[in-house]
Order: C-alpha cells, then sequence, then structure tokens
C-alpha cells in the first residue's frame, strides 16, 4: 500500500480540511479530527461525507432504510452545515450534509 502523505502532496487548505481533489461539485478532502465530528480510533477511523441540496430530504428516506446508528441532523452555525450521521453496513460513519451559506 502506498503511503497516505504520498497522496497528499499539493493539498490544498480550505476551511477545516485540505482539499486533496475535485471533480465538478465533488471533493475529497482530510478533516482534522479536532474540528470534526469523528475521532480517531483503532477500529473504523474514516467517514465518509456526503454534500447534498436538502439534508432533510435525505434523513427522512435514510429513516426508512433501517441503518445504525443515525442521528437527528442538527445545525452546527459555526461550520454553516446542517448534517446527520449513520453507519454504514460494514460499521464507517457516512455523513450527509447540506450547506447553510455560501463558503461553508
Amino acid at each position: 500500500a502506498r503511503p497516505i502523505h504520498a497522496s497528499l502532496v499539493g493539498a490544498i487548505p480550505h476551511g477545516k480540511y485540505r482539499l486533496i481533489g475535485r471533480i465538478g461539485a465533488a471533493h475529497v478532502g482530510l478533516v482534522d479530527e479536532s474540528r470534526g465530528s469523528h475521532r480517531a480510533a483503532e477500529t473504523k477511523p474514516v467517514q465518509f461525507a456526503i454534500r447534498v441540496p436538502d439534508v432533510d430530504a435525505w434523513h427522512a428516506w435514510i429513516s426508512t432504510q433501517n441503518v445504525d446508528a443515525l442521528a437527528a441532523p442538527p445545525t452546527n452555525a459555526p461550520l454553516g452545515i446542517r448534517a446527520f450521521v449513520f453507519n454504514d453496513p460494514a460499521g464507517y460513519q457516512i455523513e450527509v450534509q447540506s450547506a447553510l451559506r455560501d463558503g461553508a
């Protein structure tokens, strides 16, 4: 396996995370655990985040899918997002979020 730091050369700082790549409106980045909701751990230390236009509609749909550890979508005013999390079937945390303002 290639060390992760080899992939980070040229990563662009962008708010609370480092932007690694962008395809259209999608982007891949790394979040500082002291600013995000997911903390480093021995097992399953990865969170996958999806930005959507309507987090409440996604939450309503996901709540019908019998997923594990579903949280209500609180508003995080300092970060400018509204988001919820759940665990996928393999135990990885998925975050679904909507921006509340431009630049969030």
